[in-house]
């Protein structure tokens, strides 16, 4: 470009830029609010109350959703009534990451223990770590998941936390769980060959489900509750930092028409074994992957006595050439 010089005409002005172009107006009626489900009979209704001021990193809900070429993936983690009304945070929580090399999905869900003080701290460190060793297991290509190597490597993770809250070396493990116990689901689908496989294990009550979205039945990939030769329910666990000598594992097969689902007992529970309207209800609005945020509407159902915290995660084997 050629400076400009005294005694030059001044230089013409170039055309504004054209404004871009603003949204298109909106047309139609407008959309009707969301209305709260509800199944039976349901819970109180009332506005949440805000968690205690330094619960601030835990939102009362979140929710993820996103497609790698040959799987689909959504969660959501709802607060429940009680904490709601009780200015408690939410105690679950979820987190998901593909392993670029494979295109593996990988996970964890779990649900802090309410007796702990900072079981919600203590449920998202340990879907971090889960996840984070998982993903550097995969760099080595096993066949099958190390799964007490990652269990372990979660109860190392807390009991870490515990030596910066406490301020000592070496914490025992039940000072460790008074503040951090929680439960934990974690896993892996990946390919082997030709077929998606889903590997997870469990600490804890929370469940993992295999939906049959043809007819809508629910198979469990761990045992219930229910102890063997009592008709008692139990409500024990042995949640993390205790990470049991023999873990339960589960491999199951995931292709079409099966969906893999993980979810802690605020969404286990009022499943039972999916034949009643809970089930009816997921069976419906999972037939095929729904926007993030709707999961969450779903799963933020009110049915009475049902007020836990309810995190559920999802994952969808893709057809061919599917975008």
């Amino acid at each position: 470009m050629t400076p400009a010089r005294r005694g030059d005409p001044d230089p013409v002005p170039s055309a504004a830029p054209p404004k871009p172009a603003g949204p298109p107006p909106a047309t139609g009626p407008d959309p009707v609010p969301w209305q709260r489900i509800t199944v039976d009979v349901p819970g109180l209704e009332f506005e949440a109350r805000p968690p205690s001021q330094y619960a601030f990193d835990f939102p009362d809900s979140e929710c993820e959703g996103w497609s790698t070429d040959r799987l689909t993936l959504r969660f959501a983690s709802v607060r429940g009534a009680k904490h709601r009304y009780y200015r408690q945070p939410r105690q679950d929580a979820a987190r998901a990451a593909v392993h670029e090399a494979t295109g593996s999905i990988v996970f964890a869900v779990a649900d802090g223990v309410s007796s702990a003080a900072e079981s919600h701290q203590g449920a998202v460190e340990a879907c971090r770590a889960a996840v984070e060793r998982i993903l550097h297991l995969l760099d080595r290509n096993a066949e099958r998941l190390d799964c007490p190597d990652v269990a372990a490597h979660a109860a190392e993770r807390l009991r870490e936390l515990a030596r910066w809250r406490l301020g000592i070396a070496e914490p025992q493990a039940a000072e460790v769980a008074r503040l951090y116990a929680t439960t934990l689901v974690a896993g892996v689908v990946r390919a082997a060959g030709d077929v998606l496989e889903a590997e997870v294990f469990r600490i804890g009550d929370s469940g993992a489900w295999l939906l049959d979205r043809a007819d809508g039945g629910y198979h469990p990939m761990f045992g219930g509750k229910a102890v063997p030769g009592t008709p008692l329910v139990s409500n024990e666990v042995s949640p993390l930092p205790l990470v049991p000598d023999r873990l339960e594992t589960a491999v199951g097969r995931l292709a079409e028409p099966w969906t893999l689902l993980v979810g802690t007992d605020g969404f286990g529970d009022p499943l039972g074994e999916g034949d009643g309207r809970v089930g009816e209800l997921f069976a419906r609005h999972l037939a095929s992957p729904p926007p993030p945020l709707w999961l969450g509407h779903v799963l933020d159902f009110t049915r009475e006595t049902f007020d836990d915290d309810r995190t559920l995660l999802a994952i969808w084997p893709r057809a061919e050439g599917a975008t």
